[in-house]
């Protein structure tokens, strides 16, 4: 029984210790969008749901809820943000090239098709990231649109 004891004051101690590891944070505001935003010309409603369901993860500004103060959980986020911008950054979207602009909104439309994304891990708590059929629609319809100038397709007649 004792053993159980000191295993739990070692680990209060450690949860402790551990909430002064700093992380790094991802918050350089929304002007490094603006590239993206003029090139892709999303409309109001696809400009919402971006920064709603897409911005914390795949951009340089996050917007951080009070509990990711807290280790491990800050932990956790700061890998998860890093790993989504590792993937796609809107706030780099003009340091790739075009062939990579073409490639990223095509797999956003498959993400989104496949309702890859958002992930689910992000929408249990952040529920106005979840996409209803007409956001989803207006979000494939809206990448598809931006593509043409980086594919050199032609719209549909």
């Amino acid at each position: 029984m004792i053993w159980i004891k000191r295993f739990l004051m070692l680990a209060l101690v450690a949860l402790v210790v551990i909430q002064f590891i700093p992380v790094d944070k991802n918050e350089e505001g929304y002007e490094s969008l603006a590239p993206f935003l003029q090139e892709t010309k999303p409309t109001e409603e696809v400009a919402a749901i971006l920064k709603s369901a897409c911005y914390d993860c795949h951009s340089n500004q996050t917007t951080y809820p009070w509990y990711s103060n807290l280790a491990p959980v800050s932990f956790y986020l700061e890998d998860h943000i890093k790993d989504g911008k590792r993937h796609l950054n809107f706030s780099e979207w003009e340091q790739y090239s075009v062939k990579r602009k073409d490639h990223k909104l095509d797999e956003l439309i498959e993400e989104i098709e496949r309702k890859s994304m958002p992930l689910e891990s992000y929408t249990l708590i952040h529920t106005e990231a979840k996409l209803d059929a007409a956001q989803t629609e207006a979000l494939i319809n809206w990448a598809k649109t931006a593509r043409i100038n980086y594919s050199g397709a032609a719209l549909p007649q």
